[in-house]
């Protein structure tokens, strides 16, 4: 039932948005003159997939990630976060804001790689810096939304939103994921930065 609702979710999102995929696409090319997408490794069901986003930041945005470490505002694990970071560009910033950069991630739902709701997915580098008691996420398949993202998402502590993924993981039912999805969706049309 769960992959059902993810292949109808992902198609009826994807036909919802595909017409306005190249206004994105335009803004993004005139801000920004390269690739209007882009793939990072995240890991999903224990293995490093490619997830689809559309830019945001400049190109080298991951090597110059290692000039601003010092400026990271993470300090309660190994995420890595700056409030106005550098590297994001000018439509990169509403992208964000809007959570539009993540809409490709439904091509992810539609390839099995990723459900609509689940834990979050995570770089590989930090995964092996979770507590032993919440590794077991390493083997769970994340999602584009989930029980972390509209519980106070990036702004949350490192163990809390490891301890709402892993609760997730114990209690998933058909109805928490709809509770899930309809919070998403309310939070997106009233307070986009929320998720």
């Amino acid at each position: 039932m769960k992959r059902l609702i993810d292949i109808l979710g992902s198609i009826i999102g994807l036909i919802i948005l595909l017409p306005f995929f190249p206004f994105i696409a335009l803004a993004i090319t005139i801000n920004s003159n390269c690739n209007i997408n882009i793939s990072k490794d995240r890991v999903s069901k224990g293995r490093v997939i490619k997830v689809y986003k559309f830019r945001s930041m400049v190109v080298g945005a991951a090597e110059k990630k290692k000039e601003l470490l010092d400026m990271n505002e993470r300090k309660d694990g190994p995420f890595f976060k700056i409030k106005n970071d550098p590297r994001i560009t000018k439509i990169g910033k509403f992208l964000r804001k809007t959570r539009i950069d993540e809409f490709p991630q439904l091509i992810n739902v539609l390839k099995g790689e990723l459900s609509l709701v689940g834990p979050r997915p995570h770089e590989p580098g930090e995964l092996y810096l979770y507590p032993r008691e919440y590794r077991v996420l390493l083997a769970a398949k994340t999602g584009i939304t989930g029980l972390s993202q509209v519980s106070g998402a990036s702004g949350l502590p490192f163990l809390k939103e490891l301890e709402l993924d892993r609760y997730y993981l114990d209690n998933q039912s058909l109805w928490l994921d709809i509770k899930i999805l309809l919070k998403t969706l309310f939070i997106f049309f009233t307070d986009p930065t929320g998720v």
